[in-house]
């Protein structure tokens, strides 16, 4: 699984209450964008370490020791940002992806006329975030899936076919 930087509590964010004071104790809740069911972020870009949800805020209204939080590539996020007790929220913001690296993942294939399933390197965040090609024409999303680290195609490519898959 790849992870991005969050561009809201990512590195060096403080958060301040509607008086201009730091939100010692504040909490950060993440949920799936538009719903209310909480979404894992994550202490660094190895993502394997989770957050607690709500992510409490240090003394200063700072992401605790000097922390970043990193969010699971290719989905989408709410964020609520609520007072310490009682829990008063102050904003929300909605539709937050992680900030792109910049560097896509490429898998090279060779088709045998088939095989459908191939396994990626690494998982993509979701289908919205490959781009599939067979011998150089871009492949719509109707013609595979994605489970997991595995493409799997509706119709296997051709023998001797070219494919590359990138993908965030």
């Amino acid at each position: 699984m790849s992870v991005n930087l969050s561009p809201i509590g990512g590195a060096g964010w403080q958060f301040f209450d509607n008086n201009g004071i730091p939100l010692a104790g504040g909490k950060l809740y993440a949920y799936l964008a538009g719903t209310t069911t909480p979404e894992t972020t994550y202490t660094t870009n190895a993502g394997n370490i989770a957050w607690t949800h709500p992510i409490t805020l240090d003394s200063a209204g700072r992401v605790p020791s000097g922390g970043e939080i990193w969010l699971t590539s290719g989905v989408s996020y709410k964020f609520l940002l609520k007072t310490a007790s009682p829990e008063v929220q102050i904003w929300s913001a909605d539709n937050i992806y992680g900030i792109l690296s910049g560097f896509a993942n490429v898998d090279n294939f060779t088709g045998d006329g088939s095989t459908l399933s191939f396994t990626l390197t690494a998982t993509p965040g979701n289908e919205t975030a490959t781009n599939v090609y067979i011998n150089g024409v871009y492949q719509f999303k109707n013609t595979y899936s994605l489970s997991s680290a595995t493409l799997l195609f509706s119709t296997a490519p051709p023998i001797t076919s070219l494919i590359e898959v990138s993908y965030f």
